[in-house]
């Protein structure tokens, strides 16, 4: 996950949240219109029934640690015994699930997310996994996470996958993840501010950081999100840097550890 010491300021939790609900209601009906969830995905050992599992799993975990936070030790301790198999063994948990109530806990709890993070104060902390995180954060958190996995799904079933407006989001936890990117692997942080200048769907251009920095990120907001995101190696994509840091942060980028 995310550095969540990093400056967030420029989340919006009140612009992303209505794109969170898009992006999970346009997943929903893709996999609501194919029967067969046992198909695999490129996650090595998840069919696509492993990747609504995982989602529906980290929304109930992200109730319990907004509604009783107290009991979120009790989530943390779980995924320390598990240790590296944890995402696994809990997709393969609830992939074992019958499909039909798999998909109504998934919708269930996508809601419920959606309604406890509009209603929680802005500046109200509470656990995650390493840190204390705010509904700012949560919320852009939730929606990388659901376009990532549906990526998968999408990648699976050969569909084509709609590049959104909503990208923004996740190409800001890419933006402000650079640093996060850096120290998980083992490289010192760059001194230089970065120039992140990336073209949306509807060809605007989306800019981070000063203008005249030298350290510079170009190319497609959807190549920047499939490549922070690990869906795409960097020979997939159009993105292009200037300065050893930028091109050094384009092999290492991820949003999470």
């Amino acid at each position: 996950m995310l550095d969540y010491g990093l400056d967030t300021s420029g989340l919006d939790r009140d612009l992303a949240l209505p794109d969170l609900v898009a992006e999970g209601d346009e997943l929903d009906a893709l996999v609501s219109a194919h029967t067969d969830w046992s198909l695999p995905t490129p996650a090595e050992g998840w069919t696509i029934a492993h990747q609504i599992a995982h989602l529906a799993s980290a929304d109930a975990n992200v109730l319990i640690a907004i509604r009783t936070p107290d009991a979120f030790e009790a989530v943390l301790k779980q995924a320390e015994a598990a240790g590296s198999k944890y995402a696994d063994l809990d997709a393969a948990e609830g992939a074992a699930k019958p499909r039909s109530a798999l998909l109504e806990e998934w919708r269930a709890g996508r809601a419920e997310v959606a309604a406890a993070l509009c209603d929680i104060a802005l500046d109200h902390g509470f656990p995650w996994y390493g840190s204390q995180l705010t509904a700012s954060l949560m919320v852009p958190l939730r929606l990388m996470e659901t376009w990532a996995h549906g990526q998968d799904v999408y990648d699976t079933l050969g569909v084509p996958h709609r590049a959104t407006g909503r990208l923004r989001h996740v190409a800001s936890l890419g933006v402000i993840g650079r640093e996060l990117s850096f120290y998980a692997a083992q490289l010192p942080l760059p001194t230089e501010p970065f120039r992140v200048e990336l073209t949306g769907p509807d060809g605007r251009t989306w800019a981070w950081g000063p203008e005249d920095a030298a350290q510079r990120v170009r190319g497609s907001g959807l190549d920047f999100c499939l490549r922070v995101t690990h869906r795409r190696s960097l020979a997939e994509t159009d993105l292009t840097a200037v300065g050893e840091d930028a091109q050094k942060w384009l092999d290492i980028a991820r949003v999470f550890l």
